[in-house]
């Protein structure tokens, strides 16, 4: 008779399906071992189980039924072959079928070995070095076994690069547990903090070895602008730019690079701050101790401009020495204002010695004393009432300076400019680089000082005079002053001269004896001649202001527009 009765509404279509092709024992199996024990269906889900024991078969699973599962042991090693689970171990599962030794067939996705954080946990806590191998390098950093996969960022691995990050693949290494998260298993190690932690250990030790005044090897770690780091040994000092070298350097790579062997000499040590201070000049002789047997005042010789300042030029005389030549050294013309305008860096000059100070370290050095002094030739190139035709340098508010030849100027004062009006300033007539023509009419050597006139070359009213007279010529002129036996004459408009009077008669007799005037006789003497009628010849010798009379040109001087006169008979 044929069952009409439909199947379980339970089993699901590809169940149903597959009832067609297996016979009633396979239905009834394949039914029971998707029934749980209370009824409900099985192997839709994970159920919880725990290991009872390991068998050669399989892996013996409680999970709470009328039968007990098993689980292949495949499905429970590790990657070296052994079972890693272990006994009493909770398992999440799920029933797959039967098998023919009556258990339950059991699933499982995944099966680790229980791990043991204690360790790690310990370690962090306490911040103890846990050794680890190097796995791989991976994106930031490293991967590292340390009994739990750990992570190490690049900047902690103590590896200046890539490169050094691949060389420590595969390597033991000393590391310190930074992080440890284990509810998201994350743990981060760190490489940098002990190797910093040991190289200050061996840095305090090779400090403690280090003394003042010692003389050690060291390499040229780094290159800045005041110096040179040197390592000796764990250590770092500072070889700083001055102590490089008794010779001047512009910047310590002009004498060593990066890696270079040196020889130091340890200058001072702080304990406090642990800085070291080297030198490399102080194992060489002090140059300045053989100044004053090698130098002497007086001396000449060649030397190396090296530095230009506002107040002169350094020049180095030997390696280590310089000595100064003062802008007033460096010229004997004044005109020039910067030490450039005369020497150049790195100029070859022969220069004197004018003042040493070994002790103070100083050496005055001059230029322009190996050269002929322009004012000692002056004097004779520049009598007085000489002409010179120069340019204008310079335009002050008293006047204008005229260059007469190196390092010999001449002065024109504002008043000795021009005749024709008053001037406030050179700068109303002339200007800078003008050729202007002016006469001498002052030379003081000693304070090299020439003063020269432009207006005494203007012709003047005595020059007019003495162009339209002669000496011999009877001229007329008005008596403007007298004064101490001589009278003031103006003999035309601006010329203007002195001329001498005769004396009066009976003054030398008056005036005899002890030299005191005898006034009865003077007074007699005068009445006496008027008394006698010599009014007209008084009055004809007698000069007197505003008188006008005729006088007699007795010499004139073109040069000096110098003018005699005398009395006309």
């Amino acid at each position: 008779m044929e069952n009409t009765q439909p199947l379980n509404p339970d089993l699901d279509l590809e169940t149903t399906e597959n009832l067609a092709d297996s016979g009633f024992g396979d239905i009834l199996r394949e039914f029971e071992t998707q029934k749980k024990p209370d009824g409900e269906n099985v192997g839709r889900g994970m159920i919880k189980g725990q290991v009872l024991r390991i068998t050669p078969d399989g892996v013996v699973v409680d999970i709470r039924r009328k039968m007990e599962g098993l689980l292949p042991l495949d499905l429970v090693k590790g990657r070296d072959g052994e079972v890693i689970v272990q006994l009493g171990q909770t398992l999440e599962v799920s029933v797959a079928g039967r098998t023919d030794t009556g258990y339950y067939r059991l699933a499982v996705q995944k099966v680790e070995a229980p791990k043991d954080w204690s360790g790690i946990e310990q370690a962090f806590e306490n911040k103890v070095t846990v050794t680890g191998t190097v796995l791989e390098v991976v994106k930031g950093g490293l991967r590292v076994d340390v009994g739990e996969r750990a992570f190490m960022p690049a900047s902690r691995s103590g590896a200046r690069d890539v490169s050094e990050m691949a060389k420590l693949v595969g390597q033991k290494i000393e590391c310190r547990i930074t992080k440890f998260d284990k509810e998201k298993e994350d743990v981060v190690v760190d490489r940098r903090v002990l190797l910093e932690e040991q190289s200050a250990v061996r840095k305090q030790e090779a400090f403690s070895t280090i003394a003042e005044g010692t003389v050690l090897k060291g390499r040229v770690r780094t290159l800045t602008d005041f110096g040179a780091f040197v390592t000796i040994g764990e250590v770092d000092g500072l070889l700083h730019v001055s102590d490089m070298s008794w010779t001047r350097i512009a910047k310590p790579s002009d004498l060593l690079k990066e890696g270079d062997e040196v020889e130091v000499k340890v200058l001072k040590v702080n304990a406090t701050t642990r800085k070291i201070s080297l030198g490399m000049k102080q194992l060489q002789p002090e140059p300045w101790a053989q100044v004053a047997d090698q130098f002497q005042v007086g001396q000449r010789l060649q030397g190396k401009v090296m530095r230009l300042a506002d107040f002169g030029a350094f020049v180095e005389l030997m390696p280590g020495i310089e000595g100064l030549i003062r802008m007033i050294d460096l010229t004997w013309d004044k005109r020039i204002r910067k030490a450039e305008d005369v020497v150049k860096i790195d100029d070859i000059v022969e220069v004197q010695i004018l003042d040493l100070k070994p002790g103070e370290r100083k050496i005055g050095l001059g230029l322009k004393q190996l050269v002929e002094d322009p004012w000692a030739a002056a004097k004779l190139k520049y009598p007085l009432g000489s002409v010179v035709e120069a340019a204008v340098t310079d335009l002050q508010i008293f006047g204008a300076f005229i260059a007469l030849g190196p390092g010999v100027e001449g002065m024109i004062h504002v008043a000795d400019i021009t005749r024709e009006k008053r001037i406030e300033h050179p700068k109303d007539i002339l200007k800078v680089g003008q050729i202007v023509k002016a006469a001498v009419t002052e030379f003081e050597v000693d304070r090299r000082r020439i003063r020269l006139s432009i207006k005494q070359l203007e012709p003047t009213s005595a020059d007019h005079f003495i162009a339209e007279h002669q000496v011999g010529e009877v001229i007329t002129g008005r008596v403007s002053d007298v004064k101490e036996g001589r009278a003031k004459v103006q003999l035309a408009e601006g010329v203007t001269v002195n001329c001498p009077l005769p004396k009066p008669e009976g003054a030398s007799a008056s005036a005899g004896g002890s030299g005191k005037a005898d006034l009865t006789s003077l007074s007699a003497m005068l009445n006496a001649r008027w008394k006698e009628g010599a009014g007209d010849d008084a009055d004809k010798n007698q000069v007197h202001v505003g008188q006008i009379r005729q006088f007699k040109i007795t010499a004139m001087d073109v040069a000096q527009k110098r003018i005699e006169i005398s009395l006309a008979d």
